[in-house]
């Protein structure tokens, strides 16, 4: 009966450490980060995005702090904060042309302050076993320097996600 109350008691402290209620939950990127993307930029890759969109027929596309993006399998787990680490599998590719650039399908921990902006504004918005396909406008990504070779300036990136864990 005491091994099963300790057990207990150890997952309601992981279940709450990892919730968003905490004081070191932080559900909103630094304001000086988001004035350093170039507003230009951020309108005309907005544009392009919402074309690709419209397009490709995709939808329902929701938006969260300027991020496009379309809930394929709805988690109902823990919400991220910045501060967490969040095991995900996934597939980014460029928007220009779909050519993948990045993919790692069997599951791989970040922790998410340490991400792409883009990555920062909206994984605060999904649980845990949420699956999304998110449309990153340039500056939310790599910018005006790109990640040479895979990625050029500018670029326009899709991420097809799968948000496995939190913690």
């Amino acid at each position: 009966m005491i091994r099963r109350v300790t057990g207990a008691i150890a997952l309601i402290a992981i279940i709450f450490s990892s919730c968003d209620s905490g004081t070191d939950c932080t559900k909103n990127v630094q304001q000086s980060k988001l004035d350093a993307v170039n507003a230009a930029q951020l309108e005309i890759d907005n544009k392009i995005i919402d074309d690709y969109i419209i397009a490709n027929n995709l939808g329902p596309v929701q938006e969260v702090n300027g991020i496009k993006y379309i809930i394929k399998t709805e988690g109902s787990g823990v919400i991220p904060c910045l501060e967490n680490t969040v095991e995900v599998a996934y597939t980014g590719r460029l928007l220009s042309d779909g050519k993948t650039f990045d993919r790692n399908l069997s599951g791989v921990s970040f922790t998410l302050n340490q991400l792409i902006l883009g990555w920062q504004l909206s994984f605060t918005s999904f649980t845990r076993g949420t699956s999304v396909t998110i449309f990153v406008p340039s500056g939310y990504g790599y910018g005006p320097n790109g990640f040479l070779p895979a990625i050029p300036a500018n670029a326009n990136l899709i991420f097809d996600v799968e948000l496995k864990n939190v913690r």
